[in-house]
């Protein structure tokens, strides 16, 4: 003999109250959030697009159109020039990557103890560096160039990238303990009981476990470094050893009128070395921190 097992009334009022749930309001609420999602992306996608087809319209002006038959990489081949990008390029790549390495050793260094122990000088030391994080760069830029002369700093590439390291600094540690507090402390504290230091539980069990973390900073870092315009164009005087953020400030002005298709392929050619370092580390940033695994047994 057969029985059949009767079904949940509690599973049925559930269905009913979520089809309920899903009425007119909540789709015309949908509808409408799409529609202004749609309308943001394609402000947002314009100007781009005017970046992508003036690059390869060798009239191109400030109106958005299809090269059409007038399609051709002659803005490239102008642009792509020793002066122009190549030197540029790999002057703005010797600050950034100096910078960002600067940066993140010292952020690591500094928020391993903010994110490990407890002292009186925590919270104090921490709301200075959000206090730092809001501070304009223009409001301290007098006093370090004045500094900068008096150390014979000005137009060097160490100095500039040194003070970019520094102003960096304030983000990168508040990013970086916040990664650092995810890490499982049980962690280390089995590794101190088998003898490890404090710096090799750092480097063998935290570095690893907050890898993805600290490509966020390195990648959040090494943006703010590439659009930095003000710092290099202050610090810098040699056009030799101007980084391309500063050099594309020469368009606007140079032969009395801006030539707009070699903007906007230098613009795509300034554009790569972010793209390109977000791809290569986009693998890390692909899903959270699991730590429970580590945490078993």
């Amino acid at each position: 003999m057969t029985t059949e097992t009767p079904t949940p009334a509690i599973t049925t009022t559930k269905l009913s109250v979520a089809h309920k749930a899903v009425g007119p309001r909540t789709w015309v609420a949908g509808v409408a959030a799409n529609l202004v999602t749609g309308v943001l992306g394609i402000l947002f996608l314009i100007p781009l697009l005017w970046v992508v087809f003036a690059a390869f319209d060798a009239d191109a002006g400030l109106k958005l159109e299809w090269p059409g038959s007038d399609l051709s990489l002659d803005n490239f081949r102008a642009v792509l020039t020793p002066e122009t990008t190549y030197r540029p390029m790999w002057n703005g790549l010797v600050l950034c990557v100096g910078s960002t390495a600067i940066a993140i050793v010292v952020a690591t260094l500094a928020a391993y103890p903010l994110s490990r122990f407890e002292t009186r000088y925590k919270r104090p030391f921490l709301l200075t560096i959000l206090f730092s994080t809001g501070l304009p760069i223009t409001a301290i830029m007098v006093p370090v160039y004045g500094l900068f002369v008096q150390l014979n700093l000005v137009d060097t590439i160490s100095g500039t990238v040194a003070f970019m390291a520094t102003t960096a600094l304030p983000m990168s540690i508040f990013l970086m303990k916040n990664f650092m507090d995810g890490v499982p402390l049980t962690l280390e504290e089995a590794a101190w009981t088998d003898g490890a230091t404090s710096m090799q539980t750092l480097r063998h069990i935290v570095l690893p476990l907050m890898w993805p973390g600290m490509s966020v900073v390195m990648i959040f870092t090494f943006i703010g470094m590439w659009g930095n315009f003000f710092i290099p164009f202050i610090l810098l005087l040699s056009p030799d050893r101007l980084p391309a953020s500063v050099s594309i400030f020469t368009f606007f002005g140079q032969y009395g009128s801006v030539q707009w298709g070699q903007l906007a392929a230098y613009s795509i050619l300034y554009t790569l070395p972010v793209v390109l370092l977000y791809v290569l580390l986009s693998r890390r940033l692909g899903g959270a921190f699991n730590f429970g695994g580590a945490l078993k047994g």
